[in-house]
């Protein structure tokens, strides 16, 4: 989902510096609707094979290899004067791998590069990218630090999330389009954007919204629906667990905006909550045996798993990951975050995160930087 989006704003940049330039571009991509709407001729959709996780994973990796296999062949068969790849380490690498070995010319740029500067358990995947890799385009300061210690050429143009930001509603009018009342507290949840978090996030978060829901009588939960594959579940889920909940379609930043507090999945979406300034409790929750495997055989281990959180390196918002991310636990954080003191400093930390996250013109400078591979 998050690739989709980069991807789309992304094209749009491209679309607009090539206009500028007198280039006629053809963009072939993978990815999904917002790439597609964006002006991508879509090779395969890949907004439905999106996993966290080792065992969440493995029902994806026949479609994933389908996918790599029909963009190959596209590839081979007509042969591109530029590559540009987008997030996902596990296709992009593949697929960067084979034009390196096959068109050793073509350049190869990686916008948003996969987080191998906060969680890397070796260095393998590291030394792919840089192998591959002509530019990086990096988003967070510490990942151009990294990569650049690794030594790929690489070009900070902050986060593309400050140009989408632009166009978002001001609370009060977010709250008077969704109808909510001055005295109403509005919770936004975000359970899920990948079929595993309906299963191991979504029923703590809602768990956790039952118990706030009791404390506090003049609540109401919004829910931005991520796909439609995901509808009948969190509708029958409202039902089961008897929440004062409204499920909406296509108007997330509406109720972000809205909102005054997130419970929220682990995702993009969790800096898009911070830079609305919204106090947020972020849940992340896999498979036990995946976790098991993570932490005793893989030693996975990261500072911070959250975009606000990576990008001082410092705790702006609660993280409660697997066993913590209780419903006990929600609950205590989302109550600490609606108390007007721990709001301001949220708030506070907030606004020096932003000052670290570049100036608007994001998806410029990079479409600017990656036309000029052109001409190198």
């Amino acid at each position: 989902m998050s690739g989709d989006l980069q991807g789309g704003l992304l094209i749009e940049a491209l679309k607009r510096r090539s206009q500028i330039l007198g280039l006629e571009l053809e963009i072939v991509a993978l990815g999904g609707s917002r790439m597609a709407a964006a002006g991508a001729t879509l090779l395969g959709n890949t907004s439905a094979i999106g996993s966290v996780g080792i065992l969440e994973s493995l029902p994806y990796v026949w479609p994933t290899l389908q996918i790599q296999r029909r963009a190959k062949q596209y590839l081979q068969q007509n042969p591109p004067d530029l590559v540009v790849l987008i997030d996902y380490m596990g296709p992009n690498l593949g697929i960067g791998s084979y034009v390196r070995q096959h068109f050793p010319l073509v350049p190869i740029a990686y916008y948003i590069a996969p987080q191998e500067w906060v969680w890397s358990p070796s260095q393998h995947n590291t030394d792919r990218i840089v192998k591959m890799t002509d530019l990086l385009l990096a988003i967070f300061p510490e990942e151009a630090r990294y990569f650049q210690k690794k030594g790929v050429k690489v070009s900070w143009v902050g986060h593309p999330l400050i140009d989408r930001m632009i166009s978002s509603p001001k609370r009060s009018q977010a709250r008077a389009e969704l109808g909510i009342s001055g005295d109403e507290v509005a919770i936004a949840l975000l359970p899920a954007s990948r079929h595993q978090e309906i299963k191991y996030v979504l029923p703590v978060m809602f768990q956790a919204a039952q118990q706030i829901q009791a404390k506090i009588p003049h609540v109401r939960f919004w829910i931005p629906l991520s796909l439609e594959v995901y509808r009948d579940s969190i509708e029958k889920a409202i039902q089961n667990y008897d929440l004062r909940a409204t499920l909406v379609t296509d108007r997330t930043q509406e109720v972000l905006a809205a909102a005054d507090l997130a419970i929220t999945k682990s995702g993009t979406v969790n800096l898009e909550i911070a830079l609305l300034e919204i106090p947020q409790v972020v849940i992340y929750r896999v498979n036990h045996i995946t976790a098991w495997i993570a932490t005793n055989l893989l030693k996975f281990s990261i500072p911070f798993m959250s975009g606000p959180n990576l990008v001082l390196m410092k705790s702006i918002v609660p993280e409660l990951l697997q066993e913590e991310a209780n419903p006990e636990n929600i609950v205590r954080e989302a109550m600490n975050l609606l108390n007007p003191d721990r709001r301001s400093q949220t708030l506070a930390d907030y606004r020096e995160m932003r000052q670290a996250l570049g100036e608007v013109g994001a998806c410029d400078r990079a479409a600017k930087e990656i036309l000029q591979l052109l001409y190198r």
